[in-house]
Formats: C-alpha cells, structure tokens, sequence
C-alpha cells in the first residue's frame, strides 16, 4: 500500500501570488528581511489578514510606535475581512496601495493610502500614511 500525502501551498495574503512560507512568512519571523518598503508594506497587509498585532505594533518606526495602541489595531484588524491588496505605485519610500476589505456590515470598501516608510539600522520601518481618495 503506498501512502500518499498532499501537500497544499497557501499562497500569501499580500496578492503577490507567491507561496505565504517564501513571502511574508520571514518578514512576519524578522523585520530584517523587508528589502523594501514596498515588501514591508505588503507584509503589514499580510499580517492584518492574519491578526499579527505584536508584528504591526513593531514595524512602526520607532519615533511613531508611541501614537499607536495595540488594542486599536486588533480591533481594526479583527472588524475587517481583508479580501485583496493592490500594490499601485511604490517608490524607495512610499507606497501607494489600496486594500480592498468588507466593513463589519458586510459593505465592501477600499482604504487607498500613499504610505511612507523609513530604514533605520537596516530595517525598514512604516511612518505614516496618507489616505487618498
């Protein structure tokens, strides 16, 4: 009798289309692994589709992390079904993305941002956002 195993591939939540465990699983491990601010940008997403408060708390930049209350987070976080993230324009230092989600009524909205990140010590880090119409 041969046993046989499936093996599944989640693919990851940013939309890159690439394996979870080759994309936004090492980030989510170390901060250190986000070359870019677009790869940081699409593992915050990431980890807001999976409740990873503790990684969205720390990937602020240092100088923004005392504005932000976990509990916030969580509750944005958790309220929201996050169903895709269009990565629209990136530069070195922004990213323009819009996350499309569906409210606690069930409504389907897009929270369109331009993000800017910084790098500190190597690791790149989210400042702020600006929401766009």
């Amino acid at each position: 009798m041969i046993l046989q195993t499936a093996v599944y591939t989640f693919l990851c939540g940013c939309s890159s289309e690439k394996p979870y465990s080759d994309c936004c699983a090492p980030i989510h491990q170390d901060l250190r692994e986000a070359t870019t601010a677009e790869s940081l940008m699409r593992a915050r997403y990431c980890a807001f589709t999976k409740g990873l408060i503790d990684f969205l708390y720390n990937s602020f930049h240092p100088t923004t992390r005392r504005f932000q209350q976990k509990a916030a987070i969580a509750q944005w976080a958790s309220a929201n079904k996050w169903m895709q993230l269009e990565v629209l324009r990136a530069t070195e230092t922004t990213v323009e993305f819009k996350a499309h989600y569906l409210n606690a009524n069930g409504e389907v909205e897009i929270h369109h941002e331009k993000s800017t990140f910084k790098r500190t010590q190597g690791i790149w880090y989210y400042v702020d956002g600006r929401l766009l119409s």
